[in-house]
């Protein structure tokens, strides 16, 4: 991969790219544990989740790296959703925000009690967004997306009432958001962060030997940053894909998904080299 890297950082987080000779003594003789989101890291933000197809040649670099490091991809996407898209066998994939895991040997699902909620509350969505244009709801196993960035200016704030209105009906889901994105979820303490610090301990990572590195861009990725600061100074890398710069508790970061990319190939390049 060629693609030049922004001089600038974001929010004054230092460019991962920029700045690798930096990144690389951090990280030292420890393996990374690479955890990537997929929409607006890996792929850019598009208008329908269905056109936020992967690029060939990041999805070699993300095998080649997989051969190198533990990898998975954490996503707000259904489970299946995300790993045809990725299109890797034999990666670790956690869909719905990490309520839906997948591995080598491994399966957890998170909330399953809350389902019948989840399909109520679809139902109701369903037919008070019926007739705006533009609006898309779409059901997860664990999740129910409400996509509003084809929805005209004015109507975008009445959305997110009815998102509210519904969500108040169902004490078990609470609402979550994003970039042109309301969410209702199980109401339970479970979020990206957490599911990153399951797989750490599940997969035996969560030693000093290991640094957890995770990728994201959006409110939901602010999870898995909080998460890796709390382990402690240089137990965690959090690196937020974000243009233009905005507050985030991840200590690196990367303009775009091009950059993003480059990272985890310059990653891939320094992890061979020894």
């Amino acid at each position: 991969m060629t693609n030049q890297p922004s001089p600038a950082s974001s929010a004054g987080k230092p460019s991962a790219l920029v700045r690798f000779d930096a990144f690389a003594a951090m990280l030292g003789d420890r393996r990374p544990a690479v955890f990537l989101d997929y929409d607006g890291t890996l792929t850019p933000i598009v208008e329908r989740p269905d056109l936020a197809i992967l690029n060939d040649s990041v999805r070699a670099v993300i095998r080649r790296l997989a051969g190198l490091c533990p990898v998975a991809v954490v996503s707000g996407r259904d489970l299946d959703d995300v790993a045809r898209h990725v299109g890797i066998d034999n990666l670790i994939y956690a869909g719905s925000h990490g309520f839906d895991i997948r591995g080598p040997g491994l399966r957890t699902q998170i909330g399953e009690e809350y389902l019948g909620d989840l399909d109520a509350a679809e139902a109701d969505l369903g037919r008070r967004l019926n007739g705006v244009e533009g609006a898309l709801v779409e059901r997860k196993r664990f999740a129910i997306a409400i996509h509003t960035r084809r929805v005209a200016a004015e109507r975008k704030a009445p959305v997110g009432d009815v998102v509210r209105e519904v969500a108040a009906a169902f004490p078990n889901l609470r609402v979550t958001g994003g970039k042109e994105i309301h969410e209702l979820r199980p109401n339970v303490p479970w979020d990206k962060g957490k599911a990153v610090l399951s797989l750490l301990d599940t997969l035996d990572l969560a030693g000093p030997e290991t640094l957890p590195l995770y990728l994201g861009d959006d409110e939901t990725d602010e999870d898995a940053f909080r998460a890796l600061a709390a382990r402690g100074e240089g137990c965690g890398a959090g690196i937020r894909v974000m243009d233009p710069p905005a507050p985030s508790a991840a200590a690196w970061s990367l303009k775009d998904p091009a950059e993003a990319g480059a990272f985890l190939d310059r990653l891939a390049g320094w992890l061979v080299e020894g």
